[in-house]
């Protein structure tokens, strides 16, 4: 049990941790995410990493916009963290980045605007992702609904370290500032969803490199691949967006998450008429 809710089943594996459904008396389910304090961090990193989830927790907790997942309760049980998520149908956006799985361009355009819609949201409210990536994006194309999932997460461990030295967040969705120097803000995330834009449109990643050193190198310094590109088919007008939200330098991106959706969708305009 964690909480009201009993474990029905597992549903996936977590940093850290597990991913399960659970359920409460009342019959009401959501997703569990656990975070094993007690066997994954050393004793004295337990104290502050657990202040650490459960600020990050309240904090998500609070959000409420139709493009973020909302946590409905957070708790500690036998040295284990957790927190219960409203569940969700879709797939990650990672399903639909290889190249036979591509959306049309259009939608891309759309639903990386609603991430963003969803991003200024949360800033405004003074809460960060740090981990913005195709899997931490859920679509469904049933109902056309798009939501960002995990916020706060990858925040969780950055004081400490785990026993087995597991490091979160993605580097290959990294800001360079958050390579360089840890510095992370709104506009960290939104370079995290100009690499996230790219990859749905072109099925690859704007930095590669075959060891972390030089991808690390890449992001910081180096250009990336204009997408038209990458893909020969994408209107060279695609570039541009890109380029904006690809800056290496903060002040040089998107002011917010509402001028990158309002470009975007201008952009899907001029692609797709």
């Amino acid at each position: 049990m964690f909480g009201p809710y009993e474990l029905k089943s597992e549903i996936g594996k977590a940093p850290l941790g597990g991913l399960y459904l659970g359920a409460r008396p009342d019959g009401a389910t959501a997703v569990i995410k656990t975070l094993a304090l007690a066997t994954e961090f050393e004793p004295r990193d337990q104290a502050e990493v657990r202040k650490r989830f459960f600020r990050e927790a309240e904090a998500a907790a609070r959000l409420r916009h139709p493009g973020i997942r909302r946590i409905v309760a957070s708790g500690e049980d036998n040295g284990t963290a957790w927190v219960a998520m409203e569940r969700l149908e879709g797939k990650p956006l990672s399903h639909f980045t290889v190249p036979f799985r591509l959306l049309p361009v259009g939608d891309t355009l759309e639903l990386t605007a609603r991430a963003a819609e969803a991003l200024h949201y949360a800033h405004s409210e003074n809460v960060v992702h740090r981990d913005i990536k195709p899997a931490n994006i859920i679509y469904d194309p049933v109902t056309d609904r798009l939501k960002i999932t995990d916020f706060g997460f990858a925040h969780i461990t950055d004081t400490g370290r785990s026993r087995t030295g597991l490091v979160l967040g993605t580097p290959s969705f990294k800001s360079p500032e958050q390579l360089s120097d840890g510095r992370v803000t709104a506009a960290s995330d939104l370079f995290s969803l100009g690499v996230t834009l790219y990859q749905l449109l072109t099925g690859k990643l704007p930095f590669q490199s075959e060891s972390m050193i030089g991808l690390m190198q890449s992001i910081i310094a180096r250009p990336h691949v204009p997408p038209s590109e990458a893909r020969d088919d994408l209107d060279p007008v695609l570039n541009s967006i890109l380029d904006k939200a690809l800056q290496k330098r903060p002040r040089d991106r998107f002011a917010d998450g509402a001028e990158m959706a309002a470009a975007l969708r201008t952009c899907a305009e001029t692609v797709c008429g």
